[in-house]
């Protein structure tokens, strides 16, 4: 062999270093594959902003591995899109995500062969990159043109819908971008339900849909600002800019995060709900915030063929009598869509055995039968048995019968009015069985009612008597509101003897129904609307939901008399715990929670509602507490509404006095801004653990918001303003961002005062805050300590 060349030497060694360079796999934190370069085992891209992560996973106790994208630094690693669904590997090691030199995207599983590719090409050869964006897009483009992408994740959605992706379709090729859930936890597989956008000729909407032949929920028509049904998917205090882009190319909904440092995503869940989850740095967890349908038993088969619903009880969904899962493994990973099968064949081959009905009572069915024109139910039942095709039927001013699998349906409350008869078919042997079992079943009861005849005898009473007295649902408020009869509320709070509190508005009683569920009624007093007035503005009020005010319920029209139930807050007002003796004293990590989240509520309902909704009477009493001490703002659906360009003004003064901005006592227009300075008054308390007057020794009132003013002017330590039991106990950098905002809050001139928007983002640290001048209102009374005003309720006056 000869000796070699220098310059073929050097040839071969570049050749080998650029062979490296291309086929080289990823070994170190990057966000973007180059022509030839893979990723297998462990290997993945992060974004630059190290917000989202691609590579391989493995979802829940599943041995199968796919390519998915997820939040980086969350836990519980949520997988936001998934690439090959239909088609897992079971080694990941010996796999790979390759890019190709022709700008093609492939998944090679173990044996080499392509599972999943983006199908995509380039003109020129090793031109391409694949890269991982912040917002969880995964995009091929060519490097020559950075604008020019080739092919996009974002086109091509999964299960979920993120801020800035795409739902929606291709115009000239009608390929839809829309969502579909995954099979069950653990397979990521698609499912039969989607989330679609419809093209009605007049406008756009979303639908959920199964099998993209049945709708079973719909967004309403999208305006140009919101959906007429849903006004809340937009007007929502984690979601803003969402709007409807259209090309020649292609329509597709996309929307904005609307708070920097929190996430938000919709998915489409394994239940068939869409839902809104959303995240901020002090949640630990990602919080449920908005879903539809709201009941899962809305949702079209979702239990599957020949399977009943019960929202009532567990588990929901439970095979027909005489039928068992069709996949007995699927069915315990709760993916119920194969639903059940029967136990035994029908009898329809003209032997002597024959199947018989099985009545089914209180069930509500809603697929379209066929309609039979017989004159009683045997002759309904004799039809249904004389046709193989036939699996029940139903008599009810008119026979219906079903033929071929039965979905969705549910099992009601004994004594639902809307519930009915249901005749299912089924073999006799299996209809022994069922006779059999029941007849056991009653054996045991009747002995148990014969120990304790009496105790059932009071229960009987009782059913009877709610029977009577069903609860109707108002329509119009997409089923969420209930019309509560007066009787129901007498009987829930024990005649209204558990008197919780008492305020301008009325008095407020703890209840529980007969499902113990606890609520609060607050009878309503000097109420001089009439009822349907009273109902339109309950509906408004119904509509809306946020995590930081208290729910509504239902309501109740009895005469004069009017009743709101709301949801019940088991850990009271943040008055209780912040002036009267507790055993549990607030840490200044709760007291910064409740304060945020009572900022959040605020805000909503000043900038994302329809109409801008002023509380005027915000103070400790009307912050109330849930069982994790998590801040819901109560008695807002009492406040007038305003238009958004706050050209009206509100007359009555409700709330407390120390709480009032200046422009309440000098008469002048009332503004958002207004609840701005009573949150100010609100936000001093929580950092003092005291009312912001106490009187002294020598008979004056110390004020407490000047002794903030003062301290924040100074420069001087904050913690010196603290409530004495935490002992110093707080995050100094919280408490004097506390401090600050509070002092900007209570401005003499409204202008000067931040939106509550502001404040929601000063208090996360997203916006800077200077130092606040010292009003003059602070400046005068601390000059004039005899003219401080010490706590005192103020009536509700009209003008």
């Amino acid at each position: 062999m000869g000796i070699m060349s220098k310059k073929t030497w050097f040839s071969q060694c570049f050749l080998f270093v650029l062979f490296l360079f291309l086929n080289i796999q990823i070994s170190k934190e990057s966000d973007t594959l180059s022509p030839g370069q893979s990723l297998s085992g462990n290997h993945t891209l992060t974004s630059a902003g190290g917000i989202f992560e691609l590579g391989f996973f493995t979802p829940g106790n599943s041995q199968n591995y796919y390519i998915g994208i997820w939040y980086k630094t969350l836990p519980n690693q949520t997988v936001v899109w998934v690439a090959n669904r239909k088609e897992p590997i079971s080694d990941h090691f010996s796999s790979e995500l390759k890019l190709l030199e022709d700008g093609n995207l492939v998944l090679f599983n173990q044996s080499g062969a392509a599972v999943w590719s983006t199908n995509s090409t380039s003109t020129v050869h090793n031109s391409t990159t694949a890269k991982l964006l912040d917002n969880a897009n995964f995009f091929i483009s060519n490097a020559l043109d950075s604008s020019g992408v080739i092919w996009q994740s974002f086109d091509h959605p999964t299960n979920h819908w993120l801020p800035g992706g795409k739902l929606g379709y291709k115009n000239k090729t009608n390929e839809e971008m829309n969502l579909v859930s995954w099979r069950s936890p653990e397979n990521p597989a698609p499912s039969l339900f989607s989330l679609d956008v419809a093209r009605n000729g007049t406008g756009h909407s979303h639908l959920l849909m199964w099998n993209d032949t049945h709708q079973y929920w719909n967004s309403g028509d999208w305006t140009g600002k919101i959906f007429t049904l849903v006004p809340e998917l937009q007007l929502n205090f984690y979601v803003t800019n969402m709007t409807l882009v259209s090309n020649e190319n292609e329509s597709y909904f996309t929307y904005t995060n609307a708070i920097p440092n929190a996430f938000t995503r919709f998915v489409i869940e394994v239940t068939g709900q869409l839902r809104q989850y959303v995240w901020q740095e002090n949640f630990g967890e990602w919080k449920f915030f908005w879903t539809r349908p709201t009941q899962q038993c809305e949702v079209y088969a979702f239990c599957g063929p020949f399977s009943v619903c019960n929202q009532k009880e567990e588990p929901l969904c439970v095979c027909m009598e005489g039928f068992e899962p069709k996949m007995e493994e699927d069915w315990k990973l709760e993916d119920h869509t194969d639903g059940c099968v029967r136990k035994a064949p029908l009898q329809c081959d003209g032997t002597e055995k024959k199947d018989r009905f099985l009545v089914m009572r209180s069930m509500f069915f809603q697929d379209n039968p066929e309609s039979l024109a017989v004159g009683s139910v045997e002759e309904c039942e004799s039809a249904c048995l004389s046709n193989c095709s036939c699996n029940a039927f139903a008599y009810d001013n008119g026979c219906s019968i079903w033929k071929g699998d039965l979905f969705n349906l549910q099992q009601l409350e004994s004594g639902d009015e809307t519930g009915r008869n249901f005749h299912l078919r089924i073999a006799e042997s299996e209809l022994i069985q069922t006779s059999v079992k029941h007849k056991s079943v009653k054996t045991v009861l009747i002995v148990c009612a014969t120990i304790a005849g009496f105790c059932i005898l009071c229960v009987l009473v009782a059913l009877i008597l709610w029977r009577r007295h069903p609860t109707v649902l108002l329509e119009g408020v997409d089923g969420s509101l209930v019309l509560f009869k007066y009787w129901q509320l007498r009987s829930a709070t024990k005649n209204f003897s558990d008197k919780l509190g008492e305020g301008a508005f009325g008095s407020v009683f703890k209840g529980i129904l007969p499902n113990s569920t606890a609520i609060a009624v607050k009878e309503l007093k000097n109420l001089q609307e009439g009822e349907k007035q009273f109902q339109a503005e309950v509906k408004t009020v119904g509509m809306i939901q946020h995590i930081n005010l208290v729910q509504l319920r239902g309501f109740c029209v009895k005469a004069s008399k009017r009743f709101l139930v709301y949801e019940y807050m088991p850990n009271g007002s943040l008055e209780s715990l912040l002036f009267r003796r507790s055993s549990r004293i607030l840490d200044w990590q709760s007291r910064f929670k409740i304060a945020t989240g009572t900022a959040r509520g605020l805000a909503y309902l000043h900038e994302k509602c329809r109409e801008c909704i002023i509380h005027c009477d915000i103070k400790p009493e009307n912050i109330l507490l849930d069982a994790e001490y998590n801040p819901k703002v109560a008695d807002f659906g009492l406040a007038k509404l305003f238009g958004r360009e706050f050209s009206r003004v509100l007359t009555t003064m409700r709330g407390t006095r120390g709480y009032l901005a200046p422009e309440w006592i000098s008469g002048e227009a009332v503004t958002p801004k207004a609840d701005v300075f009573s949150y100010g008054m609100l936000l001093f308390e929580v950092i003092s653990g005291r009312r912001n007057v106490e009187k002294l020794e020598n008979g004056f009132h110390d004020y407490f918001p000047s002794w903030v003013a003062k301290t924040v002017q100074n420069g001087e330590d904050v913690l010196a303003l603290l409530d004495d039991r935490l002992e110093g106990n707080a995050i100094t950098e919280e408490l004097n961002r506390a401090c600050k905002v509070a002092c900007w809050c209570i401005q003499d001139d409204e202008k000067d005062r931040p939106t509550m928007g502001q404040v929601v983002q000063i208090l996360e640290g997203v916006t800077e805050v200077s130092i606040p001048p010292m009003p003059r209102l602070l400046q005068h009374l601390t000059e004039n300590p005899s003219e401080v005003v010490p706590y005192q309720e103020t009536s509700t006056t009209e003008s």
